[in-house]
Formats: C-alpha cells, sequence, structure tokens
C-alpha cells in the first residue's frame, strides 16, 4: 500500500530527518516516534503529498486520508454542522438514511451531549473528537495520523483504538506519530524512529 526507500527531505539546505526506509501493507500500522523537532509532522506531509521529499522514492497506490494537529473545526458552526459540512466536502453523498449515520458518529466519538455546541465553545479533547470523526466516514484504506491522541483523555484514546482498530481489521492501514507514552495498545505495529538530519552543535545533548 506504501513504501519508501531512502526518503529525506531539505529544509534551509540541511536533512530535516536522517533518510528512512519502510513499507505499509493493508491491515498494518506503522507508529514513527521521535524527539520534538526531529520531522514526525513533515514525514506525514511528505507522505500525503503535501510536500515533495528531496531524496528517495515513495510509492503509494491509495490517496490517503490525513488528519494534522489542526483540528480544521468551524468555531461558528455546531458540532453537528462541523461533521455535516466536513462529510459533504470529503464527498459524501446525501442519502435517506444520512441523519442517522450522523448521529451514529456522534455518539461513537462522544460528543452526543455538546452535539449543539458551537466549535468556539468545545474543549481542545472535544475539538479533537469532532476532527477524528472523519474516520468513521472516509473512503481512504490509508491513514496518517499526526499525533492523534493528543488532547484525549484515557475514554477517547480507548475509542481512538478501537476505530483504528476496526479499520485495520477491514484491511485498512495507518501511519501515525507519536511522542511520549502515547502509543497504541494491543496493536502489533511496525515502529520508524526518525533522527533529525540538523547537526548538534557541539557539547549538545544527544
Amino acid at each position: 500500500m506504501l513504501s519508501v526507500s531512502e526518503l529525506s527531505i531539505e529544509r534551509y539546505f540541511e536533512r530535516v530527518f536522517e533518510p528512512v526506509s519502510f513499507s505499509v501493507e493493508a491491515g498494518s500500522l506503522l507508529l514513527v516516534t521521535g524527539a520534538n523537532g526531529c520531522g514526525k509532522t513533515t514525514l506525514l506531509r511528505v507522505l500525503a503529498g503535501l510536500l515533495d521529499a528531496s531524496e528517495g522514492t515513495l510509492n503509494c497506490s491509495q490517496r490517503p486520508l490525513y488528519c494534522g494537529h489542526d483540528p480544521a473545526i468551524k468555531d461558528d458552526l455546531s458540532v453537528e454542522e462541523n461533521i455535516h459540512f466536513t462529510m459533504r466536502f470529503m464527498g459524501a453523498r446525501d442519502t435517506e438514511g444520512d441523519e442517522d449515520r450522523l448521529q451514529t458518529i456522534i455518539a461513537r466519538i462522544g460528543l452526543a451531549a455538546v452535539v449543539r455546541q458551537q466549535g468556539r465553545t468545545l474543549s481542545a479533547g472535544q475539538r479533537k473528537r469532532c476532527s477524528l470523526s472523519r474516520l468513521l466516514f472516509c473512503d481512504e484504506s490509508l491513514w496518517l495520523l499526526d499525533e492523534p491522541y493528543s488532547n484525549l483523555d484515557r475514554e477517547g484514546i480507548v475509542m481512538l483504538d478501537d476505530v483504528i482498530r476496526a479499520h485495520l481489521d477491514a484491511g485498512g492501514a495507518c501511519v501515525m506519530t507519536t511522542h511520549g507514552s502515547l502509543r497504541p495498545e494491543g496493536f502489533e505495529l511496525q515502529e520508524c524512529a526518525l533522527r533529525s538530519g540538523r547537526e548538534q552543535p557541539a557539547g549538545a545533548w544527544s
């Protein structure tokens, strides 16, 4: 589904991260780890086609779904309106059962209690859940998720793990960045540890 070989990108004539090679097959999860600033988000943006690699090769048989740090929530729309707008924007067609599907998604992501609230009134965790709702109606088989656990409480993390597990069981694949102890639990996964490509000054911590 996705393979890269000796892939890297330059910024200001320096590598953002050391070249990486990996492949992601249907039903598999790749976890990208590394220190802050080592290029995890940049790597995902290259995989999504938003940035061009400076070296190496990238082969992707699927159009990926990219979920970045920005939740892309419209402050003046309610939770329900935000999700409905995103469904239409991503190409979901209006059907007779759409309203039931919308309410099922809202309940699944745990936002039924705030369904009428405007985006500007939501907590960071609620905004994250609203953003992640697109995972429940997208058609893309390859997901690129940038630190999807950030701002989620324990219940939200369990919910996200269940959504990812169902996606993998259905033959999808996922590349996820994470930091610290926020890692998917109960998954067989590959890990790609990024190393910054920037030269460290003398005496810097390794």
